[in-house]
């Protein structure tokens, strides 16, 4: 069995969650969060405030999808608890970002303005350079900023572009560095 697999997860408090299916669905202050697993391959119980999941039986792929289970049950019982939040910093002249109802409008020195559609649950707002995402779901949330980011991924000559806040861009000299040194 997976070695993450065995840890527990323990179940914030006010969040339940219950298996309908091949569905998990958390319950919390925050959200409502669901996900899909492979419910012919694990079993998943809860006891004492936390929550199990075992093999269904000894196969190799039982055994891989333990853990995969088990890191979906801590993902939505974090997200039933608490939303998740990533921010992305833009830099460069001229560029601007706007929400507009229920789309992130980015101009980003395109001909044009690129327009993306904020999916359900996920909430967004911007202050100055930085947007801000937040949603209970983490695979909606991350996926959505991974599209945010590659509208204009930073170049790492100037560093300019859109990045995460806490992400590190390895910059490069440029020519007229590169002719100084001899």
């Amino acid at each position: 069995m997976s070695r993450i697999a065995r840890l527990p997860v323990p179940l914030a408090d006010g969040v339940t969650l219950k298996t309908e299916g091949n569905q998990l669905i958390a319950k919390g202050k925050a959200a409502e969060v669901k996900a899909h697993y492979p419910s012919s391959l694990v079993k998943v119980s809860e006891q004492d405030g936390a929550v199990t999941v075992r093999p269904a039986d000894g196969s190799k792929e039982a055994k891989a999808a333990s853990g995969l289970v088990r890191s979906l049950v801590a993902s939505v019982v974090a997200g039933a608890a608490e939303p998740f939040e990533k921010k992305l910093e833009f830099s460069g002249v001229g560029y601007r970002v706007v929400v507009q109802g229920d789309k992130l409008q980015l101009s980003m020195g395109y001909s044009h303005p690129v327009e993306l559609d904020i999916p359900q649950g996920i909430t967004a707002e911007v202050k100055k350079n930085v947007i801000g995402l937040k949603g209970s779901d983490a695979q909606v949330l991350g996926q959505f900023a991974a599209e945010v980011r590659d509208v204009r991924p930073p170049e790492p000559y100037k560093g300019k572009g859109i990045r995460y806040a806490d992400e590190q861009i390895r910059r490069k000299a440029g020519k007229a560095a590169k002719g100084a040194e001899g």
